[in-house]
């Protein structure tokens, strides 16, 4: 049974004549006739009695009007409730540096236009520290890259980054469309330090390939470390996301070819029965946000897991 059915009954049953309601109901007299049918079939009552003067209900069909009449004042009641107590409040969202470089304002966008009353706490900071506020409580949701993750988070695999070497035309890199860790061993570079999880990742990279790599400076800050590469100072090896908007500075970005050098990116929350309604919604947004920058090619080297 649908409430389409419903509100035609109540509306042919208000004007007495099928042809009047199918008019003001905007359906073709027929489909309207076809609805009532199948509405009596379901109940195996009759429900109106039909003349060349119009129709009227039966006794069958003036006990359900009654309730019919009431069903849909009580989904108007539901609509309207819906309306007046949208989903809200508060939620806290953890990001990388680089992650939020591309995703954090296109994700402020969605949440905005999606669940204006959702107030959304953004905290960018290292990936590692993000794991701990995550396991403190202090997180609803962080996107994070190490796999080893808590079996009391939820854990959804988002996409793979490929790495690319960034800098300045000032600071030349290798000649190449693409590069790979073994071209690099004399490029100086700058890079995260130790306790940041991309530079654990490329030092694992660089020692399969055989090569010690020429870092000669270590920034945490993204802000920082690509002002440093824009001064000529070194190149530096960021994924896809740092490398966003890097052309567009100015700089040259080269992607590495090596096939197992990449960021696998994980959106990982407290269990589901953790996660307010707000929190839920959130993290069906990002995951929204983010396969949607990659699909239309506002995610540099991402690409979708399972596609």
């Amino acid at each position: 049974m649908e409430l389409r059915q419903l509100r035609y009954f109540v509306k042919v049953v208000e004007l007495g004549s099928l042809g009047r309601a199918a008019l003001e109901l905007g359906v073709g007299t027929s489909a309207l006739s076809q609805q009532i049918a199948k509405l009596e079939s379901e109940l195996c009552a009759r429900l109106l009695n039909r003349s060349s003067t119009g129709v009227t209900p039966t006794s069958a069909g003036l006990a359900f009007l009654h309730h019919a009449q009431l069903t849909l004042r009580q989904a108007e009641n539901a609509v309207q409730a819906a309306r007046r107590d949208r989903m809200s409040g508060y939620v806290s969202l953890g990001l990388a540096p680089t992650t939020a470089s591309v995703l954090a304002l296109p994700l402020i966008e969605a949440m905005r236009a999606r669940y204006p009353d959702i107030q959304l706490h953004l905290v960018e900071m290292l990936s590692g520290y993000l794991a701990g506020q995550l396991n403190a409580r202090q997180l609803d949701l962080a996107v994070l890259f190490q796999t080893d993750m808590a079996k009391r988070w939820s854990v959804m695999p988002l996409l793979d980054e490929r790495l690319f070497v960034i800098h300045s035309p000032a600071r030349p890199a290798p000649p190449g469309e693409s590069l790979r860790l073994a071209d690099l061993g004399d490029l100086p570079l700058v890079l995260p330090s130790a306790q940041h999880g991309l530079r654990t990742r490329l030092m694992a990279a660089f020692e399969s390939a055989g090569v010690v790599p020429n870092v000669i400076m270590e920034i945490d800050g993204l802000a920082t470390l690509m002002d440093a590469v824009r001064a000529g100072h070194a190149a530096t090896i960021q994924p896809g996301a740092a490398a966003a908007h890097s052309g567009e500075a100015g700089l040259c970005v080269v992607p590495i070819a090596d096939a197992h050098v990449s960021r696998r990116n994980l959106l990982a929350s407290l269990s589901d029965d953790e996660l307010s309604p707000a929190a839920l919604a959130t993290r069906v947004t990002v995951a929204g946000v983010a396969r949607e920058l990659v699909r239309t090619g506002h995610w540099p080297g991402a690409s979708l897991l399972g596609e």
